[in-house]
């Protein structure tokens, strides 16, 4: 990409909304920290109009003077720029539902009065200095023209970008791209792009947003928020290394231990198939599979682990051939027995089938040495070759199961 794009993170805010999630003040300052180190160019630090407790922890996490923009989350009201005034941020985020539905039903306001309010409230937080975002709340039910004017308002009033919200996830990268590109035409400061994951597309419409012009979007760690939650920022990061060759300025190699940091936070368990950062996401079984990365590594990886910190991995089980049979047996001082090879493999995976689950490397190494053990004493007593038949005979004759 030949523009610069800003992943900012909104994990201590909107991540923190996603039910039964309360970071504690030192958690927060922590986690804080973690994503500056990380290369996070902006962090949405919280609310302060939640409170005195609130207030305090961003006062202590403005004090620390981390390397990226602490940014206050407000409602577009007198009282909470009031109390963001009171944190020390020197950035605000005023949000205003865009959709008729919302501003109808939370706020009795129609368009006029939205655009007033912009112009009144944009106008004071510049006066005061802040660096003024305008967060344009379920934008993708809005009206295109009222958008329109909505950026043009906060732009004339001193606003620095504006944050187009797909509040309740209705989007699709085509609509995003489209609704973004649209709007790109007509606005003359930055926009952003929040998404939230419904249907499972935020990552997705959160890449179609900055393909379509959006420099700025706005994430959480391991996609955490309200509801099914936001765009991950590790999703977003990674991809955008990969599809489009960016960087980003985000360091991709701690955002296992971020997103390892931020679960015991949330207190939420880390899906092993969580792209990036689960666990299993570059763990291989497969025999095929196997035996093509064994050649070439990037034969089944698409995302080369390392750029993340983290390691391949093969693993022994149901689907295992005896490629990868070999080789962990080689690892554990076994060379394995080319006329045991076939019957290993189906002890293998009659193994694997009975517990439900990969074998161990130590339980490998003892089915294998009872699999040569039970050959030598075939052999001594004459009756030839092993087999691992369905049948469940153990030694073969002249080609024949005994």
């Amino acid at each position: 990409m030949n523009r610069d794009v800003f992943l900012n993170d909104t994990t201590l805010r909107d991540g923190e909304q996603a039910p039964g999630v309360a970071f504690t003040t030192a958690e927060k300052l922590e986690l804080a920290e973690s994503l500056a180190a990380a290369g996070v160019p902006e962090i949405e630090i919280g609310t302060p109009i939640m409170g005195a407790d609130e207030i305090e922890t961003i006062r202590t996490a403005v004090a620390r003077r981390l390397p990226a923009r602490l940014m206050a989350w407000c409602r577009m009201k007198a009282r909470d720029l009031d109390a963001a005034i009171e944190c020390g941020v020197g950035a605000v985020n005023l949000s205003l539902p865009a959709s008729d539905i919302q501003l109808a039903a939370k706020l009795g306001l129609d368009q006029a009065g939205a655009l007033q309010a912009i112009e009144d409230m944009v106008r004071r937080a510049a006066a005061h200095g802040f660096f003024v975002a305008v967060g344009c709340e379920d934008a993708s039910r809005a009206d295109g023209d009222h958008l329109a004017r909505v950026i043009e308002t906060a732009a004339r009033a001193g606003a620095s970008r504006v944050r187009l919200a797909d509040t309740v996830g209705v989007l699709d990268p085509f609509s995003t791209f489209e609704l973004v590109a649209q709007l790109m035409t007509k606005s003359e400061i930055d926009l952003e792009f929040h998404a939230h994951n419904d249907l499972g597309l935020a990552a997705a419409n959160t890449l179609a947003a900055i393909r379509a012009g959006a420099r700025h979007a706005s994430l959480t760690v391991l996609g955490l928020g309200e509801r099914a939650g936001n765009a991950a920022l590790e999703e977003v990061a990674a991809a955008m290394a990969v599809i489009d060759g960016a960087d980003t300025g985000i360091e991709l190699s701690a955002l296992p231990d971020l997103a390892a940091q931020v679960a015991r936070a949330a207190r939420r368990q880390i899906a092993v198939t969580k792209p990036v950062v689960g666990a299993d996401v570059f763990t291989h079984e497969s025999g095929t599979h196997v035996a093509g990365m064994l050649k070439d590594s990037r034969a089944y990886q698409g995302l080369d682990p390392a750029l993340v910190g983290r390691c391949p991995r093969i693993v022994i089980g149901k689907h295992s051939g005896a490629t990868a049979i070999a080789r962990m047996l080689n690892e554990n001082g076994r060379d394995l027995d080319p006329h045991l090879a076939a019957a290993v493999v189906a002890r293998v995976r009659r193994k694997a089938g009975e517990i439900k689950s990969t074998l161990t490397s130590a339980q490998l190494v003892e089915l294998y040495d009872g699999m040569c053990s039970e050959a030598r004493i075939a052999d001594l007593a004459g009756l030839g070759q092993l087999c691992d038949a369905p049948s469940g005979c153990t030694v073969v004759r002249a080609g024949r199961h005994q």
